[in-house]
């Protein structure tokens, strides 16, 4: 936990962002390159973030994107900070962070056997799902779980009713290792009172036993 806290007060960059003055916080917040004299604190796994967009005339491999992968978390806030938050993507549209060669699919190796957390956000709350998914997102590349190994990743997905973030794990039968990293995600992520966590496994997300394994409030 204490590496992960470390991690998480690098969020003062965003602080510092508009001080067009400081290069350091210029290359943190992603407007100048990588400097030789700034060492990076590098995370346990590398990361790769995708895009999922809405185009009808491609099919959904064509439409899945790949935006940049990271090893660090300077150059996590460098690719943060260059991309447009979930709520100003277009509906249908899909943001997921994912460990390196883990591809956002339910049919990928590492996740066909797991399932994922679920968080259900308001379309009238994109600010809220905004900082929910930064919360996700640090809470993910800082190994904040004890069972992080466990963690494949986390998909946000917008919406016409409603808005998803998924942290997707890889053994749905492993029922210590999923209440923990759900209990951590209750604990770090600012989910508010109202807001519940849902377990489900992914195969039968669309069977019609589609039933919650675990759900926290």
């Amino acid at each position: 936990m204490e590496g992960f806290q470390k991690r998480i007060n690098l969020k003062t960059v965003q602080e510092t962002k508009a001080n067009e003055g400081n290069p350091q916080a210029a290359e943190l917040a992603g407007t100048l390159s990588p400097s030789r004299n700034i060492k990076e604190h590098k995370l346990q796994n590398t990361w790769t973030l995708w895009l999922l967009d809405v185009d009808p005339a491609k099919s959904w491999e064509d439409n899945l994107n790949k935006i940049g992968s990271f090893s660090s978390v300077e150059a996590f806030w460098r690719l943060y900070y260059r991309i447009e938050p979930p709520s100003k993507l277009k509906l249908g549209s899909d943001y997921s962070l994912f460990k390196e060669n883990i591809r956002p699919t339910w049919e990928d190796p590492s996740n066909v056997q797991g399932g994922r957390w679920l968080i259900i956000v308001n379309r009238n709350s994109q600010d809220v799902m905004d900082l929910l998914w930064l919360d996700v997102l640090l809470c993910l590349i800082g190994e904040a779980c004890h069972h992080c190994d466990q963690i494949c990743g986390a998909v946000v997905r917008i919406r016409r009713k409603v808005n998803k973030i998924s942290i997707w794990t890889n053994n749905a039968k492993d029922k210590e290792a999923i209440l923990e990293i759900g209990y951590k995600l209750r604990e770090v992520v600012r989910l508010g009172n109202n807001t519940s966590l849902q377990y489900r496994e992914h195969k039968k997300v669309d069977s019609l036993d589609s039933k919650s394994l675990f759900l926290l409030k």
